[in-house]
Formats: structure tokens, C-alpha cells, sequence
């Protein structure tokens, strides 16, 4: 057992991944939100964060918190990268990060009483992984003495983006400092004075022992306790994923910086370098990604000409941006921002008006994602919709039938095996079949290559609730 490997022995990393990334629009959507993006290298930021801290580097798999919407889209990106948590823990509906955390602390308690939790946000960077576990493993001599650890990161800017931690004395035998106190956002002349005094960015990451996180939790939310114990004793297995008790829902909604680490008197905070961001905005990617000799982030089919210090993301059809400078430009297929670059709070306004248009876009994308793969609309018109269907290797649809609507489906390339009614059929390239309104259906993938096919509905209502599901591999209903 290498070095690593025994000082990380005991630590169980709990990855947290509730946000939905309005911020990011149009990239970011509650049915698809940063977290799982590939923002800025080919993996998306829960795949690199649970990279960093992965088995073989010494640690415990992780335990991942996450709504019941995205179950199937972590579970297959931690398989994409051949990691198997510990637990994946379901939350009904979201609670900030206090209850999150809390159930996750009472899961690994249940693994290991003397567990030491690495707490993550799924949708940080992180320029220096090394950097990060060796500020873990010093950040353990604190915690070892009894502390409440938190990580912050030294300001490279005043920024007003952040939070702060103002460190005090230094911990005897440590080079971590007991938190003299957490500061709110600031405005841009505080934050210069901040800096200046040796203030520290708030980076929301955490190390604590298992036992002394619970005790405080006891102490100063015990709402937050009891509602989490009881959610934990209701949970049930499905499939691979831990699904909490309804009682979960009836949790106060308070982050864990307000609920304990602002409030102990047992927290130290190990100061880090590491090439942090909190990517909560477009100008936040702008500020770590690559950038030309003019300063721009060029991502996708962007392109720029006599522009300086812009991001410019194209996805699906080129964007050119022509002598400007200070803004982000970011297309998709069914939406486009245009937006000053230091207007990325405001984001989230457009979302909200979107919303309240009743626009789609504010939420999902063209493409929705399903535990067998995704689809895709392609058209929509008076009583028809066509759209694309592809299917991963060995996977299954529910057996299911339509009150409203007939399907004719055409495979594009690949195979499909299709059960209707007491027939199935082995369908090639360029075969097709109908299915009639009522008929019962399903859809496999038997062969090792994608299934694409194109789906052609028909009927007097489209809507994605006219399933009835008879079947189901994943257990829904």
C-alpha cells in the first residue's frame, strides 16, 4: 500500500450534485445542468471531480447525492469512467446542502463509524488534482485534532463572486488556522481590502470527521438531523441507487456554511493554491479556459475576427463574432445568449422569463437523455413529430403502449429488435415497421454499436405522458 493510499485510507468523498446551473443557459438546463457538460475538457465536471479523488488514489468510492431526475445520468457517467460508488442517495426534491450532506454523513457513518468525509461540489474546477490531495493530506492534521476542516483558496483577484474565510490563529503542529470568521459576498472595494488583509475565497469544499459533523449538526440544526435520520431509516434499494424517504422533503432548505460551518467553534481552514474556480457563470469559464493571443475563449463552432476578451461557444451551427469585445456568445440549436460579459448573474433572470412564457427551453433541451440512451425532436407539426432515437448497447426500452398516438420507426444504422403485440422483428438498415395506436411495443438494442432510428408519431395528442408502461428495466412506472 503506497503513502497516498494509507493517509487517504480513511476518507469517504461525498460528491454533491443538486444545482441546476441557470447561470450556464443555454448550455445548462435543469433536465441536463453543468455538472454533467463537458464545459471544458472531454469529460463533463462530476466525471473530473470524482476523477481526482478516485479509488486509486487511495480514497473510498464515493457516495453522490443528486435528485431522482438525474439518477440515470450519473450512474452511467461514473461507469463511463470505471468508478462504482459507494451509494448513490436520491433526494425527492432538493434541500440545499445541509440535509444533502447530512444523509450522505449517516450512509457512511453506516460504512465506516470512523469515516472521514472529503465533501465536493460536483461542478468545481480544479487546475492542480495534485495540488487539491496534498491540501487534503495536510488538511488532515487538523481534522485529526478535532476540527471541522473547510479549504480556502488564496485570491487571485478581489473578487466579488465569492465568499470569504478570514483565518486566525495558526493550529499548533498544522498549517492549517482556526476560522476567525465567514464574510458574504463582497463589493468590490471590501474585497480589495480583503485580499489584502490575507482573507481567503470560501471554496464550499469540505473535510470533517463523520462523528463531530453529525454532533454539530445535533447541536445547531437538529431539524436538519432528525429529518435526515428518518429519511435514511425509510430509504429503499432500486436498482443501484438508494432512494431517501419521503420525509426528506420536510427538511429545513439551508446550505451547510449557514447551517454549521458559520456557527461551530470547531473549524479550521487549510489555505490552497490550486487552481480553483466556482464555475457558476460564463465568465468564470472565460477566466480558466484557453484563450488567444486577443483573449478570447473560442469553444465549438465559434469563431471571432478583430473581437477581444470574449467567450464564444458555438453548438451546432457556427457563430461568428465580428469586432466587439467584453461579451459572451453562446449558441445552441433552439437557443442563443448574447450577453455582457460581466452580466452573468443576470442569467438566471432570462431563465425566469422564459419560465414564465412558458418557453421550454428554459429547462430542457432538444436532446433528452433517458437510462437507454436519449432522443432527440427533429419536427413538429399539426398531429405529427418526428424525432431521433438512439439506443446505447443492450438497451432496453420499457414495453409500453400509446392511447393517442401510432409510431412508425425506420432504422437509421445498427440493429434493433422489436417485440409488437405476440411478434418481434430483427430490424436492419433501412428496415422499418408500424406500430398502431394501442399496439404494445418495445424496443432493444441486441448488437454492440449505437441503435439509431427515426421515430415518426402520429396521433391527437404527442405529449410525452401518453406512456403506459407495462415493463420496465430501470423500476419506472
Amino acid at each position: 500500500m503506497s503513502e497516498a493510499e494509507t493517509d487517504f485510507a480513511d476518507i469517504i468523498p461525498v460528491i454533491l450534485s443538486g444545482g441546476s446551473g441557470s447561470r450556464l443557459w443555454p448550455v445548462s438546463r435543469l433536465s441536463y445542468p453543468k455538472q454533467f457538460l463537458p464545459l471544458l475538457s472531454e469529460r463533463s465536471l462530476i466525471q473530473e471531480t470524482a476523477l481526482r479523488i478516485a479509488p486509486a488514489f487511495g480514497f473510498a468510492p464515493p457516495i453522490i447525492v443528486c435528485s431522482e431526475e438525474h439518477r440515470f445520468i450519473v450512474a452511467e457517467q461514473m461507469r463511463q469512467i470505471e468508478i462504482d460508488p459507494t451509494a448513490i442517495l436520491l433526494e425527492p426534491v432538493g434541500r440545499n446542502t445541509a440535509p444533502a450532506l447530512t444523509v450522505a454523513a449517516l450512509v457512511a457513518q453506516q460504512a465506516k463509524p470512523d469515516a472521514i468525509l472529503l465533501v465536493l461540489p460536483a461542478d468545481h474546477y480544479i487546475g492542480d488534482p495534485q495540488g487539491l490531495r496534498d491540501a487534503v493530506k495536510a488538511a488532515l492534521v487538523s481534522v485529526k485534532q478535532g476540527y471541522l476542516g473547510t479549504f480556502g483558496m488564496r485570491p487571485t483577484e478581489p473578487s466579488t463572486g465569492y465568499g470569504y474565510v478570514k483565518p486566525g490563529a495558526a493550529l499548533p503542529g498544522s498549517a492549517a488556522h482556526i476560522v476567525d470568521s465567514f464574510v458574504e459576498k463582497p463589493d468590490r472595494e471590501t474585497a480589495e481590502g480583503f485580499v489584502e488583509q490575507g482573507y481567503l475565497w470560501n471554496s464550499g469544499m469540505f473535510l470533517m470527521p463523520v462523528g463531530l459533523y453529525l454532533e454539530e449538526v445535533e447541536r445547531y440544526v437538529p431539524d436538519v438531523g432528525r429529518v435526515a435520520r428518518s429519511s435514511v431509516a425509510e430509504a429503499v434499494h432500486d436498482l443501484t441507487f438508494l432512494r431517501l424517504g419521503a420525509s426528506f422533503s420536510e427538511a429545513p432548505s439551508i446550505s451547510v456554511d449557514y447551517a454549521v460551518m458559520e456557527r461551530s467553534e470547531k473549524v479550521a481552514v487549510m489555505p490552497a493554491d490550486v487552481g480553483w474556480a466556482d464555475l457558476g457563470s460564463w465568465s468564470s469559464l472565460w477566466e480558466v479556459g484557453d484563450k488567444d493571443k486577443d483573449g478570447n475563449v473560442v469553444q465549438g463552432d465559434g469563431f471571432v475576427i478583430d473581437a477581444k476578451n470574449c467567450f464564444v461557444r458555438g453548438s451546432g451551427l457556427p457563430t461568428v463574432v465580428i469586432g466587439v469585445e467584453d461579451i459572451v456568445v453562446v449558441a445552441m440549436e433552439d437557443a442563443v445568449l448574447v450577453a455582457a460579459k460581466d452580466a452573468g448573474q443576470q442569467v438566471k433572470d432570462a431563465v425566469a422569463l422564459l419560465k414564465k412564457d412558458g418557453r421550454r427551453e428554459a429547462d430542457t433541451h432538444r436532446r433528452i437523455y433517458r437510462p437507454w440512451g436519449y432522443y432527440q425532436t427533429l419536427h413538429m407539426g399539426d398531429r405529427f413529430q418526428v424525432k431521433r432515437l438512439t439506443v446505447n448497447p443492450g438497451g432496453k426500452l420499457s414495453l409500453q403502449k400509446h392511447f393517442h398516438r401510432a409510431e412508425h420507426w425506420v432504422v437509421v444504422n445498427g440493429t434493433a429488435l422489436v417485440t409488437r403485440d405476440d411478434e418481434q422483428k430483427l430490424l436492419q438498415e433501412n428496415e422499418s415497421i408500424y406500430l398502431p395506436l394501442g399496439s404494445v411495443h418495445r424496443l432493444e438494442n441486441p448488437g454492440r454499436v449505437e441503435l439509431n432510428l427515426i421515430e415518426v408519431q402520429s396521433g391527437s395528442y404527442l405529449g410525452e405522458d401518453d406512456i403506459v408502461r407495462i415493463e420496465d428495466v430501470f423500476g419506472r412506472t
